[in-house]
């Protein structure tokens, strides 16, 4: 009965998170005059929308975006990861972690660093009397700074392929008569051509999404996206619901479209060996290579890395922006908001953090249960519910809070979270599920199928084995999770931007309105602390679920 009743709970968790608001937008594309509970007019606001001229231009620009993006991650992560995967590069560990801060990085603090930086009279015009404004508010500016987000996918997916075929089938064909460029070419390069096809899926979707960079950058220079189109049909009068949910529902094809490509190239390509016995790749010297390997390393961190994150301190302790970075000019009075109790950036900073411990908790114990259900393979619901769990992860953020919108902006709710922080902590667990969810499902898989069926054999329930036994076993891998969720949360800008309620600001909202008004010192403050936070968060989780790959190198 309990088992049950964990399933009720489970799938109506699922339906009221994800279900529920892709439905909605679903059927506000369809039914245009849904808002006033009429279905009347099927598809009717389809012909009005494809005959507004800016709609094209709107779709071609994410599609350009997006392969900018994967292009450019690519010329960028793939000789990186190359050479990290085969050979032995000083630092490796340290690269790798530096090359992963940009991705951890929010992309709309980059893109707002970069502005500072390139701008005119910004920080490189102030230090080297160039001025790049022509750049950087243009398409290419723009697709350069999500590139130098994004390029860690394509580099971690290009690098941990290449190591795990290492150089033996490249040495047979060689001892067989091939040089060192064809064996390359010909046997390590198509082993890994799945993993970079998926890394430059990935790229392309996570281009595409995003709306932070575009609407800071891209706008600015006439560039125009789907994300940014939707945003504004729902922020300028009179507002377009139809409109927004078709151009979301587009949006959302298209990423659904780049996931589903990306999944069939990474699931079933790994490499193994014939022997039946794991074989150590042994990488090898980078010889007269390494100095040149290491400035490309070194350039690469300089520019993705400390670049935007020199700008963003140098904003945020710099009395004014337009004297520079110097004594005289240094100060922490952007800081001092932070410390005000009943100020508004600390109000937003502890929101965001209730939010996000909020959201990891809620997605844990979802993610929990889902994936101990979607193991039982054998059941239809298992497969509903490990679909529904999962879809998130391809749903661009945008769409997300469009859908909650839709859902919970009716009059017929006697009780809605609309114009609630609760809102904001339904499209948090609704984006981040996937997480928890991913990482409890692998753990679950390396427990095996037995100990469950062994407690409930010695009287133990359903839920008492779940809760004694499968839990404590696989917690430091939920945990781990949890902590991703809590880092991400903590800094969401998409949802927090379409569902803030009047007087509620979280850390991204607090720091978007201050560069809107002018205030890039305060905004830059709150992002140092935010970046902080979330960094040392991720960080620390990343480690912990290493410190179990280890223990269980099987996983």
């Amino acid at each position: 009965m309990r088992n049950v009743t964990l399933n009720i709970f489970t799938l109506t968790a699922l339906a009221i998170l994800v279900a529920a608001p892709l439905l909605s937008v679903l059927l506000q594309a369809i039914f245009p005059h849904l808002a006033a509970d009429s279905l009347a007019d099927a598809f009717g606001a389809f012909p009005a929308l494809l005959r507004d001229p800016l709609v094209p231009s709107l779709f071609w620009n994410t599609i350009e975006t997006g392969l900018g993006t994967a292009a450019v991650s690519a010329i960028i992560g793939i000789p990186l990861g190359v050479m990290r995967g085969l050979f032995k590069v000083p630092f490796a560990r340290c690269w790798d972690m530096l090359i992963l801060i940009p991705f951890l990085t929010p992309p709309y603090i980059a893109g707002l660093s970069w502005m500072l930086t390139l701008q005119q009279n910004g920080y490189l015009q102030q230090w080297a009397g160039w001025q790049l404004d022509h750049l950087v508010f243009s398409r290419t500016g723009m697709i350069l700074v999500m590139s130098l987000n994004i390029f860690p996918v394509v580099y971690f997916a290009v690098s941990r392929s290449m190591a795990a075929s290492g150089h033996r089938l490249a040495d047979v064909a060689r001892v067989h008569g091939a040089g060192p460029w064809r064996a390359f070419f010909r046997i390590v390069l198509p082993l890994a051509l799945p993993s970079i096809a998926a890394g430059l899926l990935l790229a392309f979707t996570l281009g595409i999404e995003e709306y932070g960079i575009p609407a800071a950058l891209g706008t600015r220079a006439g560039v125009r996206v789907l994300t940014v189109g939707i945003e504004q049909r729902l922020s300028d009068w009179p507002i377009d619901l139809p409109s927004a949910a078709i151009l979301s529902l587009l949006l959302m094809v298209i990423a659904l479209s780049a996931y589903g490509m990306q999944r069939a190239l990474g699931t079933g390509r790994d490499v193994a060996t014939t022997t039946g016995k794991p074989v150590q790749a042994i990488n090898r010297p980078l010889a007269i290579w390494q100095w040149p390997v290491l400035l490309l390393f070194g350039l690469t961190v300089g520019v993705a890395t400390f670049a935007p994150l020199v700008a963003m301190l140098a904003t945020a302790f710099s009395d004014t922006v337009s004297a520079g970075l110097s004594l005289s000019n240094l100060s922490l009075r952007h800081f001092h908001p932070l410390l005000t109790w009943h100020g508004e950036a600390f109000g937003a900073l502890s929101t965001s953090l209730g939010l996000a411990l909020g959201a990891a908790l809620v997605t844990g114990v979802i993610g929990f249960l889902a994936a101990g259900m979607a193991e039982r393979k054998n059941s239809r619901l298992a497969v509903i519910i490990d679909m529904l769990s999962l879809l998130p992860a391809a749903v661009p953020g945008m769409v997300v809070g469009v859908g909650l919108i839709l859902t919970w902006n009716r009059a017929y709710w006697p009780v809605t979270p609309y114009n609630s922080p609760a809102i904001l902590l339904m499209a948090y667990s609704c984006l981040l599920l996937p997480y928890p969810v991913r990482y409890a499902g692998a753990a679950l898989r390396q427990l095996g199928a037995n100990l469950e069926p062994a407690a409930r054999v010695h009287g133990a329930s359903a839920g008492h084995a779940l809760r004694l036994i499968v839990l404590p076993l696989i917690f430091p891998a939920l945990l781990a999770s949890m902590l991703m969720v809590f880092a991400v949360a903590s800094r969401e800008l998409v949802t927090s931007l379409l569902l803030s309620p009047a007087g509620v600001q979280t850390v991204s909202v607090y720091i978007w309105r201050q560069f809107e008004q002018g205030s890039a010192g305060d905004g830059m403050a709150m992002a140092s602390v935010a970046l902080l936070l979330s960094l040392g968060v991720m960080i620390a989780a990343l480690a912990l679920l290493r410190r179990l790959e280890r223990s269980h190198p099987g996983r």
